[in-house]
């Protein structure tokens, strides 16, 4: 594949670009709404927890960046910008000077001040695992209130992804210490932010409604309720959104893309998104602690095939870990081609000429059930037999942080502007027990990415992130899998709806069409 041919559109200047298109149907009067007092959401998971610094799983940020906000936020040209604070000076290479916004309330009624940032960061560096990347970097010496509105902060390191890592929905989120406090243990479950929703109403698995904070420092949604409905079975959301039961639903399925486009009540849209889709290996256990061993079997997948055969047109197969759209994705490399007799070579090196068994996880996401069993029939040709495993997408997570594994397959989407949120949290050996599934560490590789997270934007940076990946590619932590192209659904009557690449989209910018 001619990677610059296929992703010119992605990328320009090294920065984020979107792809992102709206296909609509013919011409029609839009039908009247069912519920056209509440934004109906069909999502595909439910969140784990509310409380931002506990998770880091693309649902739960769905649903956070609705109800909290952050210090600074990522505008249109993927640009960090300020949000709830105003003004962002940095001192130094190590300290930032924030100044908040004046007038902002958390959904109790208490007021935005410094004291509230300072015990967000706070705690998120003390309590965050899941964030670890992100607020690991943090000097919690060099906290400095100021007055009630300004506040400083320093890193450990002259950090060039700090303030785009603190558009994270995890680790930059702001929260009130008075309620977190009341809350306890349940604080996941009652959370206070500022943001344009609060939570009414939370039922586990089924859906989440959300209520207008009228209180609300900026513009106000034009929607006084959201519901957020976990759909899991890609078929039943469309069926929701054909029958108007639902106002938007996230990730229409390849089958359905077009009984969507051919709906005049409808329209499609689509974008290619920060993900990676991949298999990844649990490094530090027999036998995948044996580099050859991975090296044969990502030689012996057909990616493209594969990615054609399960996806049908809506992804591109992966080249490494960095997704096309992300700053020094290196768009150049080619995709790994099969090649099963040097993949027997390569076994038979390893120490297994005769195979092995050996167990895949995935979770039930149709797409990721697909590709195990495609998968499965590939490594059958070299001796290698795979027993697949499905598991609840709360029990896989949990089983993936625990080293219960030993294939998998998931996705890791890049939720910042920074490649360091791309390759850092996935394979640098600090995030082993975090993000980093496959328990990878190499020293080569942990002294490239601590180097490169410090090193300014610019050809010296460039060329540490393409070294990465090569190093990556040959290391084999992960089979890079695809990169995909994610479909909504939306109803004709609405406007305002623009998915993000970074795979939490702002619900409350939607309004009814005049």
């Amino acid at each position: 594949m001619n990677r610059k041919f296929s992703y010119s559109s992605l990328a320009k200047g090294g920065l984020i670009a979107l792809l992102a298109c709206m296909i609509a149907a013919p011409s029609a009067m839009a039908r009247e709404p069912k519920h056209p007092d509440t934004l109906v959401v069909a999502t595909t998971y439910d969140a784990k927890t509310l409380d931002p610094y506990m998770t880091n799983d693309v649902a739960s940020s769905n649903a956070m960046r609705q109800i909290y906000e952050t210090l600074v936020t990522i505008d249109e040209k993927g640009d960090v910008v300020p949000s709830l604070a105003e003004k962002i000076d940095r001192i130094d290479g190590k300290t930032y000077r924030f100044t908040l916004k004046k007038g902002v309330k958390f959904h109790n009624g208490e007021p935005l001040t410094s004291d509230d940032a300072l015990y967000s960061l706070k705690r998120a560096f003390e309590k965050g695992a899941s964030v670890r990347h992100i607020m690991g970097v943090i000097d919690p010496a060099g906290f400095k209130k100021i007055d009630d509105l300004t506040f400083e902060v320093k890193t450990k390191d002259a950090m060039s992804s700090f303030l785009a890592a603190l558009t994270h929905f995890g680790g930059g989120v702001i929260i009130n210490q008075k309620a977190v406090e009341a809350a306890g243990d349940d604080y996941g479950f009652k959370p206070v932010g500022t943001g344009p929703y609060k939570l009414a109403d939370w039922k586990k698995g089924d859906r989440m409604e959300l209520v207008r904070f009228e209180g609300y420092h900026g513009k106000k949604p034009e929607f006084p309720k959201m519901v957020l409905r976990v759909i899991p079975e890609a078929s039943n959301r469309t069926i929701e959104l054909e029958s108007g039961d639902v106002d938007i639903a996230f990730e229409i399925s390849s089958l359905d893309v077009s009984r969507v486009k051919a709906n005049k009540n409808l329209e499609l849209q689509t974008l290619v998104d920060n993900s990676t889709t991949y298999l990844g290996f649990n490094c530090s256990k027999a036998p995948y602690d044996n580099e050859k061993l991975r090296q044969a079997i990502t030689l012996a997948i057909n990616v493209p095939a594969s990615v054609k055969a399960v996806f049908r047109g809506n992804a591109y197969p992966a080249f490494g870990p960095i997704a096309p759209n992300v700053k020094y994705s290196n768009t150049d490399l080619d995709v790994p081609k099969a090649d099963l007799a040097k993949a027997k070579k390569l076994l038979a090196e390893a120490g297994y000429p005769d195979g092995l068994t050996t167990t895949l996880w995935t979770n039930s996401k149709k797409v990721r059930v697909d590709m195990a069993t495609i998968i499965q029939a590939q490594l059958k040709k070299i001796g290698v037999t795979v027993k697949i495993q499905v598991l609840e997408w709360g029990a896989y997570l949990q089983g993936l942080k625990n080293n219960e594994h030993q294939l998998f397959i998931v996705g890791w989407t890049c939720q910042t502007p920074d490649p360091d949120m791309a390759v850092y949290p996935t394979f640098h050996s600090s995030q082993i027990g975090g993000n980093n599934f496959a328990a990878f560490g190499d020293p080569e590789v942990d002294a490239l990415l601590d180097k490169a997270r410090i090193t300014p934007d610019g050809a010296e940076r460039k060329a540490m992130y393409f070294e990465i990946q090569d190093k990556l590619r040959e290391k084999a932590p992960w089979v890079f899998i695809a990169n995909k192209k994610f479909a909504f659904g939306v109803q004709n009557y609405l406007e305002g709806f623009v998915p993000s690449p970074y795979g939490f989209h702002a619900l409350y910018d939607v309004k009814m069409k005049k």
